[in-house]
This record gives structure tokens, C-alpha cells and sequence, in this order.
């Protein structure tokens, strides 16, 4: 299949899955005008809270090619759940009502309902790369270490719908406990036409595996990632401490990162992270477990519904 095609217009079916938790605040209103929106178009639209009964249905429209798509109505993690649960090739379009909505800025999808409706109607629709890490699905990035124990004491903590505030007391907390385990990280480089396969290992205290190139606060930590490129993109940083990470995030922001002799970039198809403590992992923003991980690329996984 081509990574750009048109989704038949013979599809009616728009199943809407809302993540009751996502963002600051509840997308209810939203998500009701996205669906009189869509029926004002002709398709027959449910919204799902269950994602088992979401997942069902969804299998039985696309055996019975009636399913237009599944409208993710959250955050980067209700996207990265659906892709973790629906069949393969399922079309999704991405409703932003999260915190930040990496996906959607990434795709350049403007917010709101009108604009999320012509897009299902239009029917256009790409092929993403994704990452697997420990048996789940990510579509930005995985992350161990620092903003990973972060984002263990944010949702370890969390009540209720999360805002970028919410994220002051869990960076305090770990500026003052996290102490920067060392990282080996082994990445398996396939072969070019001037270089056979090889595997490198690189020793650090932070390390980004990245599919799209998009980060928390608009930062770009491999800002030459590709969706479409089969590959995933390793950042790491080999020092570790507070002002270390202070000068890494300058870095980053003034875009000069890359060219430092203690921070390494490398494309990879497979990459394993390990460490002798229990660092914690996140894959696009959500808490999974410890290391170690192993990581790979699935090209060609996702099916979105993009802007033309």
C-alpha cells in the first residue's frame, strides 16, 4: 500500500473512542459536536468509553468494510492505546483533548471539531512508522531515566485530568531523589549500500528513542526523525546530573545538541537499554515499567487520517 491514499467513500461508520482522563478538562462537548458533525455528513457515529467493546466493533465493521475510522478523543496516550488495541490498518483520526497532542501538532491537525470533521470527510490518509517496546506500541518516542521518573510520579500521583502545572511537584521530587543510573544502550544499524549491519553500544545517563520528531514543550530532541523512514532515531546524553541536564536542555532548545561530544545520535531498527538499577520507562508519556527494553521500529504500522 502506498504511505498516501483515499479511504473509500463507501465507509459510513465512525467509531469515536473519548478518554474520559485526558487534558485539563473534559472534551463531553467536543466530542458531542464532532459527532452531530459527522451525522450531518451522512455517517452513523457511536463513542465508546470501553475500549474492549471499541475494539470489537471496530473488527467487525472493517471485516464488513463499513468502518470510515476511529476518532481518538484525547491525548498522545489515547492514540498510542488504540494502536496497542485495534486490528492493524485500522484508520484513525486524532480529536486533540490532551495535554500536549504531539501527534496532532505533528500532523498539522487544527484542533476542534469542524476542522477534525473535514478531515474524516475528505477521507485522506497516510502510513506511519511506529515503535515497540516491551510488547507496546508508541508513536513519538520512549524515553528512560530522568523524564521517565517524571512521568512515574506524575501518574503515580495523579487524580483527576492532568494540566502542565500538574508536572511542577513530580520534576521537584525527582531533581531531588533521581540520581542518573548509567545506561547501556545496544543499537542494531542495518546494512547501507557502503556498510554492512553492525550493532554499537553507547554508555549514558539519559537516552530518547524517537519515531516522530516532537517533544514535551515543543522541544526537538532528534529533530531529523522520519515516520516514514523505517528507522528509529537514538539520542542519548552521557553525563548525569541536574546541571548536566540544564545544559543538555539548552542544547536542545538553541538546536546544538547534535554536534556535542557527549551526546550521541544514531538511527537503529533494534535497540535494547539496559541498566544494574531499575530505571523507570515512558513511552509517549505514559508510565511502562523498567528497564531492560527492547525496542523496535514497525514500518508502516499506523493508519492516520491526515490534513491534505
Amino acid at each position: 500500500m502506498d504511505a498516501n491514499f483515499q479511504l473509500p467513500s463507501t465507509t459510513r461508520r465512525v467509531l469515536i473512542s473519548r478518554n474520559p482522563t485526558a487534558g485539563a478538562r473534559s472534551g463531553i462537548p467536543t466530542v458531542e459536536r464532532l459527532s452531530a458533525l459527522l451525522a450531518d455528513q451522512g455517517f452513523l457515529v457511536e463513542t465508546l468509553t470501553d475500549v474492549d467493546e471499541l475494539s470489537s466493533k471496530a473488527a467487525q465493521l472493517s471485516s464488513a468494510d463499513e468502518l470510515r475510522c476511529v476518532v481518538s478523543a484525547g491525548g498522545d496516550g489515547t492514540v498510542a492505546m488504540l494502536a496497542n488495541r485495534l486490528p492493524r490498518d485500522t484508520p484513525i483520526a486524532v480529536l486533540p483533548l490532551g495535554t500536549e497532542n504531539l501527534l496532532s501538532k505533528h500532523l498539522q491537525m487544527k484542533g476542534g471539531a469542524e476542522a477534525v470533521c473535514r478531515t474524516i470527510c475528505a477521507g485522506h490518509a497516510a502510513k506511519f512508522d511506529a515503535g515497540k517496546a516491551s510488547g507496546q506500541v508508541f508513536l513519538i518516542m520512549a524515553g528512560c531515566g530522568f523524564d521517565a521518573e517524571v512521568v512515574h510520579r506524575l501518574h503515580n500521583e495523579r487524580t483527576g485530568h492532568i494540566h502542565h502545572l500538574s508536572y511542577a511537584k513530580p520534576i521537584w521530587d525527582s531533581i531531588q531523589n533521581y540520581e542518573y543510573p548509567e545506561l547501556r544502550v545496544h543499537c542494531e544499524i542495518p546494512a547501507t549500500d557502503s556498510l554492512d549491519a553492525r550493532v554499537e553500544t553507547i554508555t549514558a545517563r539519559w537516552a530518547f528513542v524517537v519515531n516522530l520528531p516532537r517533544y514535551a514543550g515543543g522541544l526537538r530532541i532528534a529533530p531529523l526523525a522520519s515516520g516514514s523512514d523505517g528507522l528509529l532515531d537514538v539520542c542519548t546524553f552521557k553525563d548525569g546530573s541536574l546541571w548536566s541536564g540544564l545544559r543538555y536542555l539548552s542544547g536542545v532548545i538553541l538546536g546544538q545538541h547534535a554536534s556535542w561530544d557527549d551526546c550521541v545520535t544514531i538511527r537503529a531498527s533494534r535497540i535494547r537499554i539496559e541498566s544494574d538499577e531499575a530505571v523507570p520507562l515512558q513511552l509517549d508519556g505514559d508510565p511502562d515499567g523498567f528497564l531492560p527494553t527492547e525496542i523496535e521500529v514497525l514500518p508502516s504500522y499506523l493508519t492516520l487520517l491526515v490534513p491534505r
